[in-house]
């Protein structure tokens, strides 16, 4: 299949479009954008920057991916973003390029990115998330495998989502949320496991109990964060996602939402 490239659309020279994409009015992509294989960009899309997109991304309206960083703190250099396969971003959807000389922003594969939500510089994105309207993520976010934002979330920069979490609408997020939890409030909070999530995505009862328990020792006894996870460790089943929890709670560097 041919390149569709509609008349209106600037297409820089050293652009690459893969084959079967499609381009149209009034899109412009800039000279170091490269575009894999059947991509589908609607209409008044904005690609710019050292920015490398995969196979089978569809963009909607008025979206811009790969501009320079809104921090203060860029001082020049060469910095870029890159973005996996099949990756939906609707309308007016901004993804910003890293700050500094020779960093990145990373979005992986299948994620589900909804209206005017914006991905800061630096960001981290994993596989398949869903982000809903107005999902805000400040600069060195990091949003794991399977998690879901809510609309109108903010999430504070270098805080961390974990894998299967979910965050609610118009949550303020300050603080990591840990793997297979729900968080939601101003501040956000971890209310309980995400357990539609783990179900969706075919974790074992077994599994879903022991996280349900950990939940309750970190959430709900009044340990320290060290103590509890000490607990988890020594009472609980080790299943991979009890380990991924705790590998999780130890990285964490702004602390867990509680």
């Amino acid at each position: 299949m041919n390149r569709q490239i509609h008349p209106t659309a600037v297409v820089h020279p050293g652009a690459q479009i893969g084959e079967g994409c499609q381009v149209g009015p009034y899109c412009i992509i800039g000279e170091h954008v490269s575009l894999g294989p059947n991509c589908k960009l609607h209409s008044h899309i904005v690609i710019d920057g050292h920015t490398k997109l995969g196979e089978g991304n569809e963009i909607f309206p008025f979206a811009s991916i790969g501009l320079k960083t809104q921090d203060l703190k860029w001082k020049g250099g060469m910095t870029r973003t890159e973005i996996g396969d099949f990756n939906t971003f609707r309308e007016y959807v901004t993804i910003h390029s890293a700050t500094s000389d020779g960093e990145v922003t990373v979005v992986g594969n299948h994620n589900h990115i909804l209206a005017y939500c914006h991905l800061a510089h630096n960001v981290v994105l994993g596989n398949r998330i869903i982000m809903s309207n107005v999902a805000t993520l400040a600069g060195h976010v990091t949003v794991e495998d399977h998690a879901v934002v809510g609309g109108l979330a903010a999430v504070h920069q270098f805080c961390r989502i974990g894998k299967m979490a979910i965050v609610g609408g118009c949550s303020k997020v300050v603080q990591d949320v840990p793997p297979f939890m729900m968080a939601d409030g101003n501040p956000a909070q971890t209310r309980t496991v995400n357990k539609v999530g783990m179900e969706r995505n075919g974790i074992s009862e077994e599994a879903q109990s022991a996280l349900k328990s950990a939940y309750k020792i970190i959430f709900r006894e009044g340990l320290t964060v060290s103590n509890a996870l000490q607990k988890i460790e020594s009472e609980l089943p080790q299943f991979e996602e009890i380990k991924h929890l705790l590998k999780f709670a130890r990285s964490s560097e702004r602390g867990l939402s509680k």
